[in-house]
This record gives structure tokens, C-alpha cells and sequence, in this order.
């Protein structure tokens, strides 16, 4: 989710409304990108779909669920869509809509495999992908859906990963801060855990509802099973990037604290090595005879500055005993 920004829209970035019917042997494939709500009401008074149902369709900010009926069921799923990684993914919502014959798809039209899919059986560029997708039953086509788009999932857990490793050169290099890209990774495992954790129940509630709707004569319970490994498997990767994420955090902790300590240690040497200069000044300052002072006459021992001689060599005594003391107490590396 995203509040609204004063960020002006690229054009590019605009999703035009499509509505496509693909007729498969047994059922129909009804594809909705970025809909409008007459849409979806035609398709509900055809498909006798619920009231409710629809309102979840037309609302972005739906939790993912599973709602079974006689004749269908809906469900809503969630996914992080690869292009949007970069800038921190937001989840796009999948709303589908399953009978035994008819599928209903209804989305913004930002998951790139599932437009590629629904691309592949229009344009019949692909007449094997098609007739492995419209060529069995309902329950086949959600299942090559769902599995294609936690595939996806599979690519955008890879790239965190990679980011994992160039967080890992920044917390290693003084010269560059690695708390924002830490941060930034951070809220980006958040959201995607937040969308992955309950695909795995949604997935497994889809499995025991289908056999009943889907006119396929296959099994596809191990489909299924195989999709629930894989989400098994980003679920897992998440966890392990979100524990390496805080050991980085924490290291990048300590290297900015004791980074921190030496220049702060730096400072206050200097600063306590030219308190007695800062002292004697502090005396030759006053309106009082001191020896060497202009009131008392001039040395000109070692010259006519050879009162600023004496005055250096007095502040440096004991500021290079000062050293020498810090040394010994280990507060100065050799």
C-alpha cells in the first residue's frame, strides 16, 4: 500500500483497461486488466458472482482470502510485482473468480507473467503454452497461474539477495553509510513477507476446493504441493535475508560507533594537549608583569623572538608529557 504523492504520473507508468475472453476447449478464460466497475457487474450478473465479491474485486486494499461457494470460488492474492523492486515493491492484487467452466482474472495489469500468459493464448504465438493452459480445465489454468507468479516471487527473492551482498561492500567500506540502503532493504522484506505468508494458506485452501469445480481428470493436488514448496522456499529465503539483514545492521552499528569513538578520541587529544599553551597564554594575556613580558623588558637571548620561543617550549613540556602518559595508559596507539 501507498499514500498518494505530489510525484507527478509517468505516463508510461499508466495501465490501460483491457478485457480479454479467451475460449478454451472446456471453459472461458476472461481476463480483466485495470477494469472499470461496469465490467465486473457484467460479469457478475452472467456468473451469478456475489455482491460482496465484487466490492473486494473494485477495492486495493483487500486482505488475500478464499470464499467458497456452490458453483465457484473467489480468492484474492497478492504479489510484489518484479518491476517495482527497485523502488520498494507494493502489492498488486489478484482477484479470481473459478468455476467449472469459466475463469475470471482481475488485476491492474502490472503482473508482467500473467499479462505474457494471457499475450501468449491471444496472439496464439505460442500454440503449446496455449494449449497447455486453455487445453484441460479451470483448475489446471489457476494452477499454471498461480505457479508462474510465485516463480516471479522466486526472481525478486534473488534480487534481494544480490542486494544483500552490495549492503555487505557498503558496511564494510568507512568511506560510505550504509543505514539507509539497510533501511530501505529492511521495509522491503517486511512488505514481501507481508504479501508471501498468507499466499501459502490461500494456496493450500485452493487445493482442497478444487477437484470439485475443475472438470480435470488429473490430480492436481501434487501441482499444488509443489507450488506450497516453493512458496516454502521464499518464505524461508525472506527469513534467512531478514536475519542477515540485522547481523549487517548491527555490524554497521558497531563500525559507525567505534568510528565515531576515534573521532571523538582525535578531537579531545587535541584538545587536551593545547590546554597548557591555552593556560599560559591565558596568564601572558593579563595586565600583570610576567618574566619576558613587555613591562619587565625584552629577551634577546635567541634573538628578538625569544620570548615566543619560551612561551612554545613551555606549552610543549607539558603537553608532550600529557602524550606520554596517554600512551602508557593505552589510550594512544602506538
Amino acid at each position: 500500500m501507498k499514500l498518494r504523492s505530489s510525484r507527478k504520473t509517468n505516463p508510461s507508468d499508466i495501465v490501460q483497461r483491457h478485457v480479454e475472453t479467451i475460449e478454451g476447449e472446456k471453459f472461458s478464460w476472461i481476463d480483466l486488466q485495470n477494469p472499470l466497475r461496469e465490467d465486473v457487474e457484467k460479469l457478475a450478473q452472467k456468473y451469478h458472482f456475489n455482491a460482496l465479491n465484487i466490492e473486494d474485486c473494485m477495492t486495493k486494499l483487500e486482505l488475500p482470502k478464499l470464499d467458497s461457494y456452490d458453483d465457484h470460488i473467489f480468492l484474492i492474492l497478492h504479489f510484489a510485482p518484479l518491476n517495482r523492486i527497485i523502488d520498494m515493491p507494493k502489492f498488486s492484487q489478484l482477484s479470481i473468480f473459478m468455476g467449472s467452466d469459466f475463469l475470471v482474472t482481475i488485476h491492474q495489469g502490472d503482473l508482467s507473467p500473467l499479462v505474457d500468459m494471457v499475450n501468449a493464448c491471444k496472439e496464439n504465438s505460442e500454440p503449446k503454452r496455449k494449449q497447455r493452459l486453455i487445453g484441460k480445465s479451470t483448475g489446471s489454468l489457476l494452477h499454471e497461474i498461480i505457479d508462474v507468479l510465485v516463480d516471479d516471487l522466486l526472481h525478486t527473492v534473488r534480487k534481494i539477495v544480490g542486494n544483500l551482498e552490495d549492503i555487505e561492500d557498503i558496511v564494510f567500506d568507512e568511506k560510505r553509510a550504509a543505514s539507509r540502503q539497510i533501511s530501505l532493504l529492511r521495509r522491503e522484506i517486511t512488505k514481501l513477507r507481508r504479501t508471501v505468508l498468507p499466499l501459502k494458506r490461500i494456496t493450500l485452501e485452493v487445493a482442497k476446493n478444487l477437484q470439485r469445480l475443475s472438470k480435470s481428470e488429473e490430480d492436481l493436488t501434487l501441482y499444488f504441493d509443489d507450488i506450497i514448496d516453493h512458496v516454502d522456499k521464499v518464505i524461508e529465503s525472506l527469513e534467512e535475508s531478514k536475519e542477515t539483514l540485522e547481523i549487517y545492521k548491527d555490524t554497521d552499528f558497531m563500525l559507525s560507533t567505534e568510528k565515531s569513538n576515534k573521532i571523538l578520541s582525535v578531537l579531545t587529544l587535541i584538545f587536551t594537549l593545547s590546554i597548557p599553551a591555552a593556560v599560559i597564554s591565558q596568564f601572558y594575556g593579563m595586565n600583570i608583569n610576567l618574566p619576558g613580558g613587555i613591562e619587565t623588558g625584552v629577551w634577546v637571548w635567541l634573538g628578538p623572538y625569544t620570548t615566543l620561543i619560551f612561551v612554545i617550549i613551555i606549552s610543549a613540556i607539558p603537553a608532550f608529557l600529557m602524550l606520554l602518559y596517554f600512551r602508557r595508559l593505552g589510550w594512544v596507539s602506538n
